[in-house]
């Protein structure tokens, strides 16, 4: 094979590695972001090590190095955020239940049993993949409405705290300026009470001169 026909062959296979490139970013940007095991293209339930084989896989195919395609680096983090969703046990968990509801909520709707035949075929499939997104939607905007119900009662409970403490502090400030006019009360009563003596001994001089 002369050098040219290599080099041909070479330039073919680096399209081709390209396209394969180029489309699984594009399937992991499109892939519903809720929903790790798609952004993976994994089928819930897999175990542990295939989870992270098939993140190996894909991280070394569509890695920003690997790659010039523009929009690698955000499908990258996409990839890397579903991967580290998995293998954390509790949002497995949610999500997997999440995935079993819409199954659960399709049976009910349809009026299928457990082993009615639909749910093997390709339509059930798809339209469980539906489901699944409809629930975590659902699921997603809940939970937001929660912590939102949260932020404001936790801010309801900080301004009654700090309302709480400004009212200790007027109450301090005016015991303190209570106590600070206290020589100045104190001293203005006993003027009183000198101008009220004084005005007693003349009234008893001016009855016993009237007397």
């Amino acid at each position: 094979m002369s050098g040219d026909e290599q080099d041909a062959l070479d330039a073919l296979e680096r399209e081709a590695s390209d396209f394969v490139k180029d489309a699984e970013i594009d399937r992991i940007r499109k892939a519903f972001v809720l929903d790790s095991y798609a952004v993976l293209d994994l089928q819930p339930g897999v175990p542990e090590k295939d989870i992270k084989i098939q993140y190996r896989k894909k991280s070394l195919l569509i890695h920003p190095d690997k790659t010039k395609n523009p929009a690698a680096p955000d499908a990258f983090d996409r990839l890397k955020k579903a991967q580290s969703a998995l293998m954390d046990e509790k949002q497995r968990e949610y999500l997997d239940g999440c995935i079993a509801d819409a199954r659960r909520l399709l049976i009910r709707e349809h009026k299928y049993t457990l082993d009615s035949p639909e749910l093997k075929t390709e339509e059930f499939k798809e339209e469980w993949r539906a489901k699944t997104i409809h629930v975590l939607l659902e699921e997603e905007a809940r939970r937001r409405r929660q912590a939102k119900a949260k932020l404001q009662e936790e801010g309801r409970e900080r301004r009654k705290e700090e309302e709480e403490i400004e009212e200790r502090k007027r109450k301090r400030d005016q015991d303190k300026a209570w106590e600070d006019t206290r020589d100045q009360r104190i001293g203005s009563w006993r003027d009183f009470q000198k101008g009220h003596k004084k005005d007693g001994d003349k009234k008893t001089k001016k009855m016993k001169v009237l007397g």
